[in-house]
This record gives C-alpha cells, structure tokens and sequence, in this order.
C-alpha cells in the first residue's frame, strides 16, 4: 500500500472531517463568550464610575498584552490543572482572549452612536444601564457585526493552539493520521487546505453580509 492509499483512507478522512467539525464548534462558543465578555467590559469601560473601569481596563489590557499561548498553559496547567476536557478549556481561554478584543469593536460601535440618543434616553426618565441596553447597545451591534465577523475568521485559524494543549480540532485530528502513517506532509497539507477553504467560505459569506448591510442602510 503506497503512502497517499495509507493517508486518505475513509477513517482518516472522517477524522479529520470530525476534526473540522470540533474547530468550528469551538471558534462559535469562543465568539460567543467574547461577545458576551466584550459587550460587558465595553459597557464597563463607557461608565461614569471609577472602578469598574479600572476592572474592566486591567482585563484588557492583560490579555491584549500577553500571548494567547500563555494564555492556553495558565488555563490548563494552572487554573483548571485538574480538568481533563482539554477542548473546553481551550473554547474558554480562547474565549477569554477574543472578550478583549471584541469589547474594543464594540466600544468603538458604542461611540459611533449618536451622544444625543443617550440624552434623549435619560430625558425619558430611563437610567444609564437600561438606556445602554434598551436604546445604544442595538444601534451599536448593527455598527459592529461586519468586525465580529472578521473576528470569526480569526478564532477559527486561532483554534489550531489548543492542540498544544491537547484540545481536539482539525489540528489534532492531523498529528492523529502522522502518528498512524509516520507521514505528516499530506496530512499537514490537509489542515492547511481546509483551514483556507474555511476562511475563503466564511470571508465570502461576509463581503455578501457586508453588502446587504450597505444597501439597507442608504434605502
């Protein structure tokens, strides 16, 4: 049996496919756990009181500031040493990371809203938290959707970290096929192929959103 036969069997290509298939799965639960982290430290930071910006800019600032991948050991060497769902941990981290950047996309959303809509909000009788929520945060969303999309694209490449970890994704699937067949081009050629037809599909799919966007706005 030659080398390419002993590779692209239908096992290891349902293993990598599986593999695709956890990578996807984490950059959505990363997206949406930044997501939720960055709208909160967004709003944290927008604040009139001291401390929660402090709390909030001293977040930012040591994630933004330190490597992902010390990121990755601290949560599973460290702070979950004793779990053993290392894929999860790795959505967390990851998410963890992806908060801190999102919340500066959606702090710049926030600014772009009109000052007078917070204003007209407080004349209203509403307090600051419900005119944030009820009147700025979804005129700000709308502003942001196109960046959190980029920010997808680059959770989705990003995942390939937690393999180091021994997180299961597209990554890990493949150094399973070079363990098997003791050949790693193909297999690494693979991963690099999917990867790029991942991101050529979602980037596509959001130029389309992009331009949807751009249309509904000038009607």
């Amino acid at each position: 049996m030659s080398v390419i036969e002993k590779i692209f069997t239908a096992e290891n290509l349902l293993y990598m496919l599986k593999g695709a298939g956890f990578s996807l799965l984490i950059a959505v639960c990363a997206l949406i756990g930044g997501s939720v982290l960055g709208l909160l430290a967004a709003t944290l930071k927008m604040s009139k009181h001291k401390l929660p910006k402090i709390i909030a800019n001293i977040y930012v600032e040591v994630i933004r500031g330190t490597p992902m991948m010390v990121q990755l050991l601290i949560m599973s060497m460290v702070i979950f040493a004793n779990s053993r769902n290392f894929t999860m941990v790795g959505a967390l981290a990851l998410g963890i990371n992806s908060g801190a950047y999102v919340s500066e996309i959606i702090r710049g959303g926030l600014m772009a809203v009109d000052p007078g809509q917070m204003e007209a909000g407080r004349s209203l009788g509403l307090n600051y938290m419900t005119t944030m929520v009820v009147i700025i945060i979804p005129q700000a969303i709308r502003a942001v959707l196109p960046a959190l999309g980029n920010e997808f694209i680059v959770l989705l490449k990003d995942t390939s970290l937690i393999t180091v970890i021994g997180g299961k994704e597209l990554l890990y699937a493949a150094q399973g096929i070079m363990n098997r067949t003791y050949e790693p081009m193909f297999p690494l050629l693979g991963v690099a192929a999917t990867y790029l037809v991942l991101v050529m599909l979602f980037s596509a799919l959001l130029a389309k959103f992009e331009r949807r966007l751009a249309q509904s706005d000038r009607r």
